[in-house]
């Protein structure tokens, strides 16, 4: 399917002409991204999206705050408003017309990864000789960037759990000054992530509708 047609687009830009607001909504878009605002950063999906506007489905309720910003998995961010929201789902308009295709084929100026949430959780990290505490400073389905004080061995397999973080088992990556990456054994399926995240950052979005 050619998502570009019909779209006209300002060179060299992210938005459209105000005469241009007219393209059609495509509703075979389904992608995740996050939201981000005063309450914290929740995963999402993207359902539907056209040049002045998006649709979202969360796994939780959505957050309240009337302005946020999306954020892509390359790290492009727009801002936007919410119109209307029902259960678990919600529309928002862009604060300024975007290009479609920009949202449909997301450029990478680095290579891709997943989602990061740049959320602190409060964690104990257990190896067979030591225990410690540790923060996360962003976290992903697949692992972790914590800060620790005490010291663990590249490649060593500790146990991380936390206060609404389900136990797991991680191997450390990468460790720079008390800094270290962590990627998990059990990888979070997109909705656990989605969960977990509201969980430690607004407890009450997990309430029942």
């Amino acid at each position: 399917m050619d998502y570009t047609s019909g779209i006209g687009t300002r060179a060299g830009t992210g938005y459209v002409d105000s005469e241009q607001r007219g393209a059609p909504r495509y509703t075979s878009l389904i992608r995740s991204a996050k939201l981000v605002c005063g309450q914290g950063e929740f995963l999402c999906v993207v359902r539907d999206v056209s040049s002045t506007g998006i649709s979202l489905r969360a796994f939780h309720s959505l957050p309240t705050d009337p302005t946020l910003a999306l954020e892509l998995q390359n790290g492009e961010s727009f801002e936007i408003k919410q119109v209307r929201s029902s259960g678990l789902e919600g529309s928002y308009r862009f604060d300024k017309p975007v290009v479609v295709e920009r949202l449909v084929h997301e450029t990478w100026n680095f290579p891709k990864r997943q989602l990061r949430l740049n959320i602190t959780i409060p964690l104990t990290i257990s190896s067979l000789t030591q225990k410690a505490e540790a923060v996360t400073l962003n976290i992903s389905q697949q692992g972790a960037r914590i800060e620790c004080d005490s010291v663990f061995a590249l490649d060593q397999t500790v146990r991380v759990e936390g206060e609404g973080f389900p136990e797991t088992q991680a191997k450390i990556r990468w460790r720079r000054d008390s800094n270290y990456g962590l990627v998990f054994e059990n990888t979070f399926s997109l909705r656990e992530f989605a969960l977990m995240a509201a969980s430690v950052q607004c407890p009450t979005m997990l309430e029942p509708q």
